[in-house]
């Protein structure tokens, strides 16, 4: 490690500046040192900065040079005859008596310098070139951040405002956000659901004839996409019941454990086929499994297990047939269950069914919310997975078709792909796994948000190619997101405690470097129904409360 002595330091920085007291403060903040290199390392740099040159550039108009030197902001570096930027990730007092300051950098990328300028073009992430100790630091200004964060002519959508600067706008690559995965992370109360829709408005403008399913277990995106997207809850989805598999069929009509569970899964196995095949779709297709979506009478699977049942030559006796027997008469009954369980929906409508949640063709309507707030809560978990299934199912027969790629968001997504520490073996985590291991070959994008990062399976995180981080108040939460993030982005995520509402740290294939970025404000129509409700204004308010009560208890007793 270079060791410059307090008056070296100083020095060195004053030889570097001579000549350049005359030009305008703006100019020789560009242009003079701000501290020096003392340390090179593969992914970045220990520097010395002066914090007289760093008082100097606090008052310069351009952002970027005020902010120099400080947690998070850029400064470049001469590595030959190219530029190398880096960002600051720590800073400590330098004790050797320089009045210095001593940073770590993390090394964003290079580029190389226009002559008549001295800006920065053509950008490229990586290093083939490293700076040598000894040599000058300086503060990157706006415009060379604007070459950096600038689009490379891939397609891409305008989320914010790259931090520090004013204007230069933080831009997603979209087929890489959306061909690798994406997951979007961040505390209660810190913006996560606006800035959900905010990305989700951009993809479906940028792509009007898009397939996007967004799974929203609070009834919280409907009022956001009112006019661009196509509404389904419990009273419109009408989800065949005959489309779940086996295993779908047993988290929904099987209540025992253990050994029981495998002696009620058998019995279920048989007589649930002997149904299917009943169909006369079933004659023509030949061979069908217990898995193959065939339509069936919900009384023939009742019949059958009667049937069985009143063989005298059964070990297990009837206990396993009443069992299951009882679960499915009173799921027929139940009205909460009518969108699912419901005599209208035998029909073959398995090509009907996909068009509505798949928006095939679009009809202007790119987006379908899925509505799951008013599922039984038993049941949800399933319902998701059905619907997350049929994407995957659908994806994987259309190969040799030329369809269009789907992209799935799950809110809540780590009460559907928890980990291992929750993982109840249930379907919705194994299928939803498997798209974020295999949907890319298939056109399948899994979007994930959640508020609870550490709560997620961690090989599914792992799977997403750009993360987009906001504030993380749990320490674990930080921890486990620290340790999905790519090198590059270590310094980011130091901040990311300290981010306001509407701020987000992003990294990974969606973007050129890793950027601290500040959401764009979304109009009021589009945003999510997910405003706190404001204790102060609301409890000074009175009057239509009997009133409101008589509808609420209407609501409460009709759809409970």
């Amino acid at each position: 490690m270079t060791d410059l002595g307090g008056q070296e330091f100083r020095q060195a920085i004053a030889s570097a500046t001579d000549g350049e007291e005359q030009a305008r403060p703006s100019a020789r903040n560009s242009t003079q040192p701000i501290g020096v290199v003392l340390d090179v390392a593969g992914a970045g740099a220990t520097i010395a900065l002066d914090a007289a040159r760093l008082t100097d550039c606090s008052g310069d108009d351009d952002l970027a040079i005020a902010l120099a030197g400080q947690v998070g902001s850029q400064v470049k570096l001469r590595a030959g005859d190219s530029w190398l930027l880096g960002t600051v990730r720590n800073q400590r007092q330098d004790r050797r008596g320089t009045g210095g300051i001593i940073a770590e950098i993390d090394f964003l990328g290079e580029g190389y310098e226009e002559k008549l300028t001295g800006r920065i073009r053509g950008f490229r992430r990586g290093v083939t070139r490293y700076p040598v100790p000894g040599g000058m630091v300086f503060a990157a200004t706006t415009n060379d951040l604007r070459n950096v964060f600038a689009s490379d002519g891939r397609a891409f959508i305008e989320v914010g405002t790259v931090f520090p600067t004013r204007d230069i706008r933080a831009g997603l690559y979209i087929d890489q956000l959306l061909g690798k995965h994406f997951a979007l992370l961040g505390s209660t109360g810190t913006g996560k659901s606006t800035s959900t829709a905010l990305i989700l408005h951009r993809i479906c403008e940028s792509a009007p004839q898009g397939h996007v399913i967004m799974v929203d277990p609070h009834g919280e995106y409907a009022t956001a996409f009112k006019h661009n997207g196509a509404i389904l809850d419990v009273g419109n989805l009408k989800m065949p019941y005959w489309l779940m598999n086996f295993e779908e069929h047993c988290e929904i009509l099987l209540t025992s454990h253990g050994n029981d569970r495998q002696v009620d899964a058998d019995i279920l196995a048989k007589c649930l086929l002997a149904a299917r095949s009943k169909n006369r779709l079933a004659e023509s297709i030949g061979k069908i499994t217990v898995d193959s979506p065939v339509p069936y009478l919900l009384s023939d699977l009742s019949a059958e297990l009667s049937r069985e049942m009143g063989d005298l030559d059964k070990a297990t006796g009837i206990a396993p047939y009443m069992r299951i027997k009882s679960k499915l008469d009173e799921l027929k009954s139940d009205p909460r269950y009518q969108f699912l369980f419901s005599g209208m929906l035998v029909g073959d409508t398995m090509a009907e069914f996909l068009a509505h949640i798949l928006r095939l063709p679009t009809e202007d309507k790119p987006i379908s919310i899925i509505d799951v707030s008013g599922v039984p809560s038993d049941i949800t978990s399933t319902v998701v997975a059905v619907l997350s299934r049929l994407v995957f199912d659908y994806a994987t027969w259309a190969r040799e078709e030329r369809t269009r790629p789907i992209l799935l968001v799950c809110e809540e997504a780590h009460r559907y792909v928890p980990n291992e520490k929750n993982f109840d073996n249930s379907s919705v985590g194994k299928v939803l796994s498997r798209i974020a291991k295999e949907g890319r070959k298939y056109g399948v994008s899994l979007g994930l948000v959640t508020q609870r990062p550490s709560d997620l399976a961690e090989g599914v995180l792992s799977q997403c190619g750009t993360i987009i981080s906001m504030r993380l108040n749990n320490e674990r939460d930080q921890a486990f997101v620290k340790a999905a993030m790519p090198e590059g982005a270590r310094g980011f995520l130091d901040a990311i405690p300290a981010l306001r509402n509407r701020e987000c740290i992003i990294c990974g294939e969606g973007t050129s470097v890793p950027m601290r970025v500040t959401f764009d404000t979304l109009e009021e129509p589009k945003r999510p129904a997910s405003e706190d409700p404001s204790f102060s204004t609301l409890w000074r308010e009175s009057g239509g409360e009997e009133d409101a009560l008589q509808r609420i208890v209407q609501r409460w007793r009709t759809h409970a």
